[in-house]
């Protein structure tokens, strides 16, 4: 009784001792792109997070529809080596509120991003007024099923705080946003029942800090506001790792 007693505390101490050797915290941070950019937007972040000790995964998602975004988010959880921090910037809010259902998921992270609840899309929720003096995303016209943001209000809009020759380029290479994405109902919501933690952009043109708020008001999340344009990874990343960092050593 009293080997197998030692063989099953050894079996506990392996993983923790094998971690403190590597360096590498407990905890893997999985980071999920919103709507018009792709993962590469996340690189500072990630190489801060990643220099501090973590595994930091990111996804690329299609923005096709929003089943085919949690699918690929899905696939990068599934390939975590630890427990999750899911992170969602933007319309990866949408992403990660339905995706974050998944066991592995520890905890939420919304950074300027969307919080649903079941039956909202991201439709529905643009329904609502914007308040005086907030601003909502300045989108064409849809054109074959596919939104995106008018390529000369797109510097101002979406990251007014970051050098404007990288914003020039996000505005002509801008991915499209597919309707079917945008008109989606959420059916899960894992803010309900996991940690949340809600980085709002005071400086928002995309999505109003006043929504910010009141998604992370009805998530009942730990909330910063920090004075940034949508684009706060680009803008703020050593806010936004340390925010991050504050998420993956809660318990």
């Amino acid at each position: 009784m009293m080997r197998i007693a030692l063989v099953l505390l050894l079996s506990l101490i392996a993983p923790a001792a094998a971690l403190a050797q590597t360096g590498e915290k407990p905890v893997s941070i999985v980071l999920v792109h919103g709507a018009f950019v792709d993962g590469s937007g996340w690189k500072a972040v990630f190489d801060i997070l990643t220099d501090e000790g973590y595994e930091v995964l990111v996804v690329q998602n299609p923005t096709i529809s929003l089943n085919g975004d949690v699918a690929a988010t899905q696939q990068v959880i599934a390939a975590a080596r630890h427990p999750v921090i899911l992170v969602g910037h933007s319309y990866g809010g949408m992403v990660i509120t339905e995706a974050g259902d998944n066991p592995k998921v520890r905890d939420l992270v919304y950074i300027a991003a969307f919080a649903p609840d079941a039956g909202e899309s991201v439709a529905s929720l643009a329904e609502e007024p914007v308040p005086p003096g907030e601003s909502g995303a300045p989108l064409l016209p849809p054109h074959k099923g596919y939104l995106l943001v008018d390529p000369s209000k797109f510097p101002g809009a979406f990251a007014a705080d970051v050098d404007a020759s990288i914003t020039r380029f996000m505005a002509i290479a801008q991915v499209p946003w597919g309707l079917e994405a945008v008109q989606t109902k959420i059916t899960k919501v894992a803010w309900k029942a996991k940690p949340s933690h809600f980085m709002v952009t005071t400086k928002d043109l995309m999505i109003p800090p006043t929504f910010q708020r009141a998604f992370a008001k009805r998530a009942s999340a730990t909330t910063m506001e920090i004075n940034s344009s949508h684009a706060v990874m680009l803008s703020h990343p050593q806010e936004v790792a340390a925010f991050i960092e504050t998420a993956g050593s809660a318990k």
